[in-house]
């Protein structure tokens, strides 16, 4: 779901998903800087090929980014993401926070995925973990290139429908 930007004082990445010492970067190429935080150590999240995965996504989505990050949170964490962003005391899926041009590129942005919200949809779907995991962040990802599904009038769903099938159905 789409959130409210943060201030420009506060990089996304610094304000939404915090800084650990357990980050994994990856770069791409020599243009985009990948950063998947898994700082609760869910064994679930560990998939080998995300990264790589995540890599090729985003080259062919956004190849001019410079940086993005998406990191894997339990619900109190979700909770309060979407409680001080979105205003709903809830958990949720997935948040994404939008980035900005920075001196040294374009921040495409940050995303936020709820593990245990992953694991009982995945669970409810009848879908392996990687699947679930896949099918969020590509939708996190899409909201971080400016779709909205609330607002778009189908737009966004029809084409992470699409994507889905190249990026998530052919891989898992």
């Amino acid at each position: 779901m789409l959130v409210r930007r943060v201030p420009p004082e506060v990089s996304g990445a610094e304000r939404a998903v915090g800084r650990e010492s357990d980050v994994r970067k990856q770069q791409l190429g020599q243009r985009s800087d990948i950063s998947i935080q898994n700082p609760n150590r869910y064994a679930d999240v560990s998939c080998p090929s995300l990264g790589p995965w995540l890599e090729g996504l985003i080259a062919e989505l956004a190849p001019d980014v410079s940086s993005f990050a998406v990191r894997f949170i339990g619900d109190r964490a979700m909770r309060r993401l979407n409680s001080e962003f979105r205003d709903r005391e809830t958990t949720t899926d997935v948040l994404s926070f939008p980035g900005e041009p920075s001196p040294d590129g374009r921040h495409l942005g940050d995303v936020a995925i709820s593990v245990p919200v992953a694991r009982r949809q995945a669970a409810e779907a009848g879908s392996p973990m990687e699947r679930e995991l896949r099918t969020l962040v590509l939708h996190g990802v899409l909201h971080c290139l400016g779709y909205d599904h609330e607002r778009d009038g189908g737009e966004m769903r029809r084409l992470e429908g699409r994507l889905r099938q190249r990026w998530v159905d052919d891989r898992v």
